[in-house]
């Protein structure tokens, strides 16, 4: 018989007979869960499966056939001494050697032995013998052959196994079988009495917990052919793969610039570093270090990719070249699009790529709520990119050369995080700098690390050159941070703080539009900023008729809200479908699939407002677009009305653009205030141009003292509050109101602040 040893890792239930520190064999439970265990089941049911017997529940007990057939055989004689068992044993299993024979004899002996001294009649002994040598015969002949070979046999038991079942399972242990059982719940190994010598040894590793529900030898046999399938996936298998971060000290561009030689010496790996670098820790001298740092790259010969998020998006052009087909399963569009992974120069990168290729989408359609089509179409961003970068990443590649992917501001989307997973996993160094902790950056990674610091610094473009360093002096960074502790939920604000804006028309009583009208944006009601947006509660009303029909007081209040600087519109219609404008020629070449074509429209001759800051140019076409998208206007996407919105919006007059350029988000907006006394109906371009200006953030009036119906004839729905004050009054003419704009009452705020 065989001594029962112990392990000193769980790799050496693999070792041959002849390298095991003493001759024995391994007999140990599992009565806990975790990571590192189910890799080892999962490997030592390979190799139960190769040479060996797994056990899924109970073996069966000896039926009658099986009985008759050993009885016609053996007869039902019985002998508690070794030669008796020696020689049935010769009989009934002939295959076994003489040294086999011997050695499950001398077990079985033994054990029945310890059973007759615990008290057990020689009845007892009898059954239990005909059920071992059952057993051995049906289930277990096959691994008794390989007795005493250098190969030790495997026995896998999954279950709550019985107390007969642990005595055979320990007269095969003695025979020389290594044996682990599975006990999902109950020890069932308190079954053998405490004197016996056959109890296995209990397998203990750090971290271990009870089973999950889910895992079952089944589970593992679907994990196992997972596992198969993905190495089809792979192809051709890497000869080296990635050690990622294990080498480094932490201490930021330092690693980095390491050189590659230094940082690990076995040829089964690549030695990369993926980190990202959230603030700053030096203001002052951030820029010119990220300047220095890529000097340093470039002057040590490694490939650069230096890009500024976002990054660009594949081209039409890109995504084409990219081969698909139709897929029902994960794995079927892996090995499809794979193929477009190609590097002739270079196998051994090649293969490397498709591994981490397979790796980065499998772990990305486990994400919670992923379909098959969005997956799809992540990993052909990831091919397109692969395909734009590789080139300048990879050129002449050979083990160890490790080029280096810079990429500053931050993972915007699921599609860049994908991305730089993946290159993270490629013999490339990865550097995310993230300097404006007002920003985040969406990628989370297990490979990455991660440094943070207390300072934050506006800086969005990495300085390549020597002329895009900026350095800001103390004081310039002292003001910075005073502005941010000033300016931020304090209720003040800088002067053209916010960029972005979304209009809200406020419902009101007559009689509050001459409180609201000189208001500031932040002290009206409804007033919020939202991230970096700003609500603007607007004013957009018509009012009808004349108050009492007093006609002076109505042309007095009227010079009141005009004040010296709201827009005076009294000729109608201020804008005239005749009129020479040179955007209408090629306003569908600016509208194309829904979408507004910004970079199209600024390039183009005929646009005007590029003179404009970069932001307002923003405002205005985003809102172009919702204009648009809301189909307030009648006809919109009916008979091509979106082409004179856009003509219309892209050719406004040089006294609404300054008006626009002008205003600031937080104070005083602009106004505009329309006159129409007559019977004239105002046209289709005065009407998107103020639904245009509503959005844009203008507090528009009509003064209609006819009450008749003006701009309700161009819109879908109701856009302006309609106050009724008074008897309508018709014929009017209108007195000339610029006189008294520019003698117009300087209210007290202004005598004691100025202006």
């Amino acid at each position: 018989m065989l001594e029962h040893i112990k392990i000193q890792s769980l790799d050496d239930f693999f070792t041959d007979l002849s390298e095991r520190s003493s001759k024995g064999v391994f007999f140990y439970k599992i009565n806990g869960y975790s990571e590192q265990i189910c890799q080892f089941v999962k490997k030592y049911y390979n190799a139960a499966r190769i040479s060996g017997v797994i056990i899924e529940g109970r073996i069966p007990n000896p039926d009658k056939d099986n009985l008759e057939y050993y009885n016609e055989i053996m007869g039902m004689d019985f002998q508690l001494n070794i030669e008796f068992i020696t020689a049935s044993l010769r009989k009934w299993l002939p295959r076994m050697s003489a040294y086999q024979n011997s050695a499950v004899s001398s077990a079985i002996y033994k054990i029945l032995n310890d059973l007759g001294k615990s008290g057990k009649n020689e009845n007892m002994l009898k059954n239990a013998y005909i059920k071992f040598m059952c057993w051995l015969y049906y289930k277990f002949e096959r691994i008794l052959s390989q007795l005493g070979d250098n190969k030790v046999p495997k026995i896998l038991y999954e279950g709550t196994a019985s107390y007969y079942e642990l005595l055979l399972l320990s007269v095969l242990s003695g025979a020389g079988c290594d044996i682990v059982l599975l006990q999902y719940k109950n020890d069932s190994t308190s079954q053998i009495p405490d004197t016996s010598t056959v109890l296995p040894d209990e397998l203990k590793v750090s971290g271990m917990a009870g089973f999950p529900e889910y895992f079952s030898l089944k589970w593992l046999r679907d994990e196992i052919q997972n596992d198969m399938d993905i190495e089809r996936l792979y192809g051709r298998k890497p000869s080296v793969v990635n050690c990622t971060n294990a080498w480094i000290e932490g201490k930021g561009l330092d690693d980095f610039k390491k050189e590659i030689h230094a940082r690990g010496s076995d040829p089964q790996f690549f030695y990369n570093c993926y980190v990202r670098i959230n603030g700053v820790e030096d203001k002052l001298s951030y820029m010119n270090e990220l300047y220095q740092f890529q000097m340093e790259l470039k002057n040590s010969h490694r490939r650069i990719v230096i890009i500024d998020a976002p990054l660009p998006g594949p081209s039409t052009d890109e995504i084409s070249q990219i081969k698909r087909g139709n897929y029902k399963t994960c794995k079927q569009m892996l090995a499809g699009l794979s193929g477009n992974i190609k590097y002739t120069a270079n196998a051994g990168l090649q293969s490397i790529m498709v591994k981490s290729f397979v790796d980065v989408i499998l772990e990305e359609s486990k994400q919670e709520g992923i379909t098959l089509n969005r997956l799809s179409n992540r990993a052909v961003y990831l091919l397109c990119w692969l395909k734009r970068y590789q080139g300048q990443l990879f050129a002449n590649w050979k083990i160890p050369d490790i080029s280096c992917f810079i990429y500053m501001g931050g993972c915007k989307n699921s599609n860049e995080a994908l991305f730089i997973k993946f290159l993270a996993r490629l013999p490339v160094d990865v550097l995310i700098l993230n300097p404006d902790l007002n920003t985040k950056c969406c990628l989370s990674d297990t490979l990455l690390y991660e440094i943070n610091y207390a300072g934050s610094l506006a800086a969005d473009k990495y300085p390549r050159e020597n002329t895009e360093v900026h350095i800001g002096t103390a004081a310039y960074h002292a003001e910075r941070e005073l502005d941010t502790v000033m300016y931020q939920d304090s209720g003040m604000y800088r002067n053209q703080q916010y960029s972005k804006a979304v209009s809200v028309t406020l419902r009101t009583m007559y009689e509050e539009i001459s409180i609201l009208w000189n208001q500031e944006m932040k002290y009206r009601p409804n007033f919020s900023i939202v991230g970096n947006t700003v609500n603007l509660p607007v004013i957009f009303a018509k009012v009808c008729g004349i108050k009492e029909g007093d006609i002076r007081q109505y042309w007095a209040g009227i010079r009141q809200l005009l004040g010296k600087e709201a827009f005076l519109i009294k000729q109608v219609p201020y804008l005239n479908a005749a009129e020479y404008n040179p955007v209408k020629a090629h306003a569908t070449e600016f509208f194309k699939n829904g979408k507004v074509q910004k970079n199209k429209i600024k390039a183009h001759q005929s646009y005007q407002y590029g003179v404009l800051r970069d932001d307002v140019q923003e405002h205005i076409l985003d809102k172009l677009q919702l204009l648009i998208d809301q189909k307030v206007i009648k006809g919109t996407f009916v008979n091509g009305t979106e082409y004179t919105i856009i003509s219309t919006v892209l050719n406004m007059k040089k006294e609404i653009l300054r008006m626009i350029q002008k205003f600031d988000f937080t104070k005083i907006n602009p106004k505009v205030v329309y006159i129409n006394t007559a019977e004239k109906e105002i046209s289709l371009e005065d009407s998107i141009l103020m639904a245009f200006l509503n959005l844009v953030g203008f507090d528009i009036l009509f003064f209609i003292p006819t009450g008749y119906q003006t701009i309700e004839k161009y819109f879908n729905k109701k856009l302006a509050e309609e106050h009724q004050i008074g008897e309508y009054v018709y014929d009017l003419n209108v007195p000339d109101l610029n006189v008294a704009r520019q003698t117009a009452r300087i209210s007290w705020r202004e005598k004691l602040f100025g202006r």
